[in-house]
Protein backbone atom coordinates (compact mmCIF):
# COMPACT_ATOMS: atom_id res chain seq x y z
CA UNK A 1 0.00 0.00 0.00
CA UNK A 2 2.98 2.39 0.05
CA UNK A 3 6.40 2.20 -1.56
CA UNK A 4 8.88 4.94 -2.41
CA UNK A 5 11.03 3.19 -5.01
CA UNK A 6 10.21 1.53 -8.30
CA UNK A 7 12.48 -0.26 -10.75
CA UNK A 8 12.97 -3.70 -12.28
CA UNK A 9 14.37 -5.15 -9.05
CA UNK A 10 11.43 -3.84 -7.02
CA UNK A 11 9.00 -5.40 -9.50
CA UNK A 12 10.86 -8.70 -9.44
CA UNK A 13 10.87 -8.81 -5.65
CA UNK A 14 7.17 -7.91 -5.43
CA UNK A 15 6.24 -10.72 -7.80
CA UNK A 16 8.48 -13.19 -5.96
CA UNK A 17 6.60 -12.33 -2.78
CA UNK A 18 3.17 -12.73 -4.42
CA UNK A 19 2.28 -9.05 -4.24
CA UNK A 20 -0.39 -8.11 -6.80
CA UNK A 21 -0.46 -4.32 -6.31
CA UNK A 22 2.07 -1.69 -5.31
CA UNK A 23 1.04 1.86 -4.39
CA UNK A 24 3.89 4.06 -5.62
CA UNK A 25 4.19 7.44 -3.89
CA UNK A 26 7.73 8.89 -3.99
CA UNK A 27 8.58 12.14 -2.22
CA UNK A 28 8.76 15.42 -4.16
CA UNK A 29 7.75 13.96 -7.52
CA UNK A 30 4.86 15.45 -9.45
CA UNK A 31 1.80 13.34 -10.20
CA UNK A 32 2.30 13.14 -14.01
CA UNK A 33 5.79 11.71 -13.50
CA UNK A 34 4.54 9.24 -10.89
CA UNK A 35 1.79 8.12 -13.26
CA UNK A 36 4.22 7.61 -16.12
CA UNK A 37 6.59 5.51 -14.04
CA UNK A 38 3.74 3.48 -12.54
CA UNK A 39 2.43 2.71 -16.02
CA UNK A 40 5.90 1.72 -17.21
CA UNK A 41 6.28 -0.95 -14.53
CA UNK A 42 2.70 -2.30 -14.53
CA UNK A 43 1.94 -5.53 -16.38
CA UNK A 44 -0.45 -8.47 -16.25
CA UNK A 45 1.13 -9.77 -13.03
CA UNK A 46 1.66 -6.54 -11.10
CA UNK A 47 -0.43 -3.36 -10.95
CA UNK A 48 1.41 -0.21 -9.85
CA UNK A 49 -0.99 2.45 -8.59
CA UNK A 50 0.24 6.07 -8.63
CA UNK A 51 -0.32 8.12 -5.47
CA UNK A 52 0.95 11.17 -3.64
CA UNK A 53 2.13 11.35 -0.05
CA UNK A 54 1.54 15.06 0.41
CA UNK A 55 3.63 16.95 2.98
CA UNK A 56 1.14 19.36 4.55
CA UNK A 57 2.39 22.18 6.75
CA UNK A 58 5.96 23.40 7.12
CA UNK A 59 9.22 21.43 7.40
CA UNK A 60 9.13 21.95 11.15
CA UNK A 61 5.63 20.55 11.57
CA UNK A 62 4.79 18.54 8.46
CA UNK A 63 1.93 16.08 8.44
CA UNK A 64 1.95 13.40 5.75
CA UNK A 65 -1.27 12.34 4.04
CA UNK A 66 -1.45 9.67 1.32
CA UNK A 67 -3.95 10.26 -1.50
CA UNK A 68 -4.88 7.73 -4.20
CA UNK A 69 -7.00 8.38 -7.26
CA UNK A 70 -6.08 12.03 -7.75
CA UNK A 71 -7.29 13.53 -11.00
CA UNK A 72 -5.02 16.59 -10.75
CA UNK A 73 -1.68 17.34 -9.03
CA UNK A 74 -1.59 18.52 -5.42
CA UNK A 75 1.60 20.16 -4.11
CA UNK A 76 3.43 19.77 -0.83
CA UNK A 77 3.73 22.49 1.83
CA UNK A 78 0.11 23.57 1.85
CA UNK A 79 -2.15 23.65 4.88
CA UNK A 80 -3.78 20.46 6.06
CA UNK A 81 -7.18 22.09 5.52
CA UNK A 82 -6.20 23.02 1.98
CA UNK A 83 -5.00 19.52 1.16
CA UNK A 84 -8.05 17.79 2.60
CA UNK A 85 -10.40 20.15 0.76
CA UNK A 86 -8.63 19.38 -2.52
CA UNK A 87 -8.66 15.62 -1.89
CA UNK A 88 -12.40 15.78 -1.20
CA UNK A 89 -13.00 17.84 -4.34
CA UNK A 90 -11.21 15.19 -6.40
CA UNK A 91 -12.96 12.31 -4.58
CA UNK A 92 -9.61 10.70 -3.81
CA UNK A 93 -9.08 7.88 -1.35
CA UNK A 94 -7.30 9.40 1.66
CA UNK A 95 -5.31 7.29 4.10
CA UNK A 96 -3.06 8.12 7.04
CA UNK A 97 0.49 6.74 6.96
CA UNK A 98 2.45 6.22 10.21
CA UNK A 99 0.10 8.13 12.58
CA UNK A 100 1.83 10.04 15.41
CA UNK A 101 5.32 9.07 14.22
CA UNK A 102 7.80 11.80 15.17
CA UNK A 103 6.88 15.20 13.67
CA UNK A 104 5.78 13.91 10.28
CA UNK A 105 2.33 12.52 10.97
CA UNK A 106 -1.28 13.25 11.68
CA UNK A 107 -2.18 13.07 15.35
CA UNK A 108 -5.22 11.32 16.75
CA UNK A 109 -6.88 14.75 17.08
CA UNK A 110 -6.19 15.50 13.41
CA UNK A 111 -7.66 12.15 12.37
CA UNK A 112 -10.72 12.67 14.54
CA UNK A 113 -11.22 16.16 13.08
CA UNK A 114 -11.12 14.82 9.51
CA UNK A 115 -12.81 11.52 10.30
CA UNK A 116 -15.37 11.88 7.51
CA UNK A 117 -12.70 12.57 4.87
CA UNK A 118 -10.24 9.79 5.80
CA UNK A 119 -10.74 6.22 4.62
CA UNK A 120 -8.08 4.22 6.51
CA UNK A 121 -5.33 4.49 9.10
CA UNK A 122 -2.04 2.61 8.86
CA UNK A 123 -1.96 -0.01 11.60
CA UNK A 124 1.29 -1.69 10.58
CA UNK A 125 4.32 -0.03 9.03
CA UNK A 126 7.40 -2.19 8.55
CA UNK A 127 9.59 0.83 9.27
CA UNK A 128 7.97 1.73 12.59
CA UNK A 129 8.70 0.44 16.09
CA UNK A 130 6.21 -1.81 17.88
CA UNK A 131 4.90 1.04 20.02
CA UNK A 132 4.17 3.13 16.93
CA UNK A 133 2.25 0.30 15.26
CA UNK A 134 0.39 -0.39 18.49
CA UNK A 135 -0.60 3.28 18.63
CA UNK A 136 -1.78 3.11 15.02
CA UNK A 137 -4.08 0.22 15.89
CA UNK A 138 -5.41 2.12 18.91
CA UNK A 139 -6.15 5.21 16.83
CA UNK A 140 -7.93 3.22 14.11
CA UNK A 141 -10.05 1.52 16.75
CA UNK A 142 -10.82 4.79 18.56
CA UNK A 143 -11.98 6.63 15.45
CA UNK A 144 -13.65 3.60 13.88
CA UNK A 145 -11.65 3.51 10.66
CA UNK A 146 -10.28 0.47 8.79
CA UNK A 147 -6.57 -0.24 8.96
CA UNK A 148 -3.95 -1.00 6.35
CA UNK A 149 -0.35 -2.21 6.27
CA UNK A 150 2.61 -1.25 4.13
CA UNK A 151 6.31 -1.86 3.77
CA UNK A 152 6.82 1.92 3.36
CA UNK A 153 9.78 0.72 1.32
CA UNK A 154 12.56 3.22 0.70
CA UNK A 155 14.95 0.31 0.12
CA UNK A 156 14.27 -2.68 -2.13
CA UNK A 157 14.63 -5.34 0.54
CA UNK A 158 11.54 -4.09 2.36
CA UNK A 159 9.16 -4.89 -0.50
CA UNK A 160 6.65 -7.50 0.68
CA UNK A 161 7.46 -7.20 4.40
CA UNK A 162 3.88 -6.07 5.11
CA UNK A 163 0.76 -5.90 2.98
CA UNK A 164 -3.02 -5.50 2.94
CA UNK A 165 -5.21 -8.28 1.60
CA UNK A 166 -8.66 -7.19 0.38
CA UNK A 167 -11.78 -9.33 0.01
CA UNK A 168 -12.01 -8.52 -3.69
CA UNK A 169 -9.90 -8.44 -6.83
CA UNK A 170 -8.00 -5.20 -7.39
CA UNK A 171 -7.43 -4.97 -11.13
CA UNK A 172 -7.13 -1.20 -11.53
CA UNK A 173 -6.34 1.94 -9.59
CA UNK A 174 -10.06 2.71 -9.58
CA UNK A 175 -10.74 -0.69 -7.94
CA UNK A 176 -8.34 0.16 -5.12
CA UNK A 177 -9.78 3.64 -4.65
CA UNK A 178 -13.28 2.17 -4.48
CA UNK A 179 -12.22 -0.52 -2.00
CA UNK A 180 -10.72 2.11 0.28
CA UNK A 181 -13.57 4.60 0.00
CA UNK A 182 -16.14 1.87 0.59
CA UNK A 183 -14.32 0.43 3.61
CA UNK A 184 -13.97 -3.00 2.02
CA UNK A 185 -13.12 -5.94 4.27
CA UNK A 186 -9.39 -6.62 4.50
CA UNK A 187 -6.63 -8.32 6.44
CA UNK A 188 -3.45 -6.64 7.61
CA UNK A 189 -0.56 -9.07 7.23
CA UNK A 190 3.16 -8.87 7.97
CA UNK A 191 6.20 -11.06 8.04
CA UNK A 192 8.00 -11.84 11.30
CA UNK A 193 11.31 -13.12 12.56
CA UNK A 194 14.80 -11.69 12.78
CA UNK A 195 15.09 -10.85 9.07
CA UNK A 196 11.90 -8.79 9.29
CA UNK A 197 13.23 -6.96 12.33
CA UNK A 198 16.52 -6.22 10.59
CA UNK A 199 14.80 -4.93 7.47
CA UNK A 200 12.66 -2.64 9.63
CA UNK A 201 15.78 -1.31 11.37
CA UNK A 202 17.40 -0.60 7.99
CA UNK A 203 14.30 1.31 6.90
CA UNK A 204 14.27 3.33 10.13
CA UNK A 205 17.96 4.17 9.66
CA UNK A 206 17.07 5.49 6.21
CA UNK A 207 14.58 7.81 7.91
CA UNK A 208 17.49 9.35 9.82
CA UNK A 209 19.32 10.05 6.58
CA UNK A 210 16.19 11.42 4.93
CA UNK A 211 15.62 13.90 7.75
CA UNK A 212 19.26 15.04 8.03
CA UNK A 213 21.53 14.98 4.97
CA UNK A 214 18.65 14.37 2.57
CA UNK A 215 16.74 17.29 4.02
CA UNK A 216 19.82 19.55 3.90
CA UNK A 217 20.31 18.73 0.23
CA UNK A 218 16.70 19.53 -0.61
CA UNK A 219 16.66 22.78 1.34
CA UNK A 220 20.06 24.20 0.44
CA UNK A 221 21.25 22.61 -2.78
CA UNK A 222 18.32 21.61 -4.93
CA UNK A 223 16.37 24.85 -5.24
CA UNK A 224 12.57 24.88 -5.48
CA UNK A 225 11.01 21.42 -5.31
CA UNK A 226 8.87 20.30 -8.27
CA UNK A 227 6.03 19.90 -5.75
CA UNK A 228 6.43 23.33 -4.14
CA UNK A 229 3.02 25.08 -4.20
CA UNK A 230 4.50 28.16 -5.88
CA UNK A 231 6.12 26.16 -8.66
CA UNK A 232 4.99 27.32 -12.08
CA UNK A 233 3.40 23.92 -12.71
CA UNK A 234 0.58 24.72 -10.25
CA UNK A 235 -0.26 28.06 -11.92
CA UNK A 236 -0.94 29.81 -8.62
CA UNK A 237 -3.90 27.56 -7.72
CA UNK A 238 -2.59 26.86 -4.24
CA UNK A 239 -1.14 30.26 -3.34
CA UNK A 240 -3.89 30.91 -0.80
CA UNK A 241 -3.07 27.73 1.18
CA UNK A 242 0.72 27.69 0.72
CA UNK A 243 2.78 27.81 3.94
CA UNK A 244 5.89 29.14 2.13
Amino acid sequence: MHVKILDERVVSRAKARDIDVLVYAPHFVRLPDIRARAARFSDDDLLVVPAREVFTGSWRDRKHVLALGLSAPVPDFITLDGAMDEFARQEAAVVVPHPELLNVSLTSKDIEAYRDDIHAVETYNAKAFSRHNRRGREIAREVGLPGFASSYAHVRGSIGEAWTEFDRAIDSAADLVDALREGAERRVIRRSGISHTIRGAIEFAHLGYENSWGKLDRLLLSGMEPTHPRHIAYDGRFDDVSVY
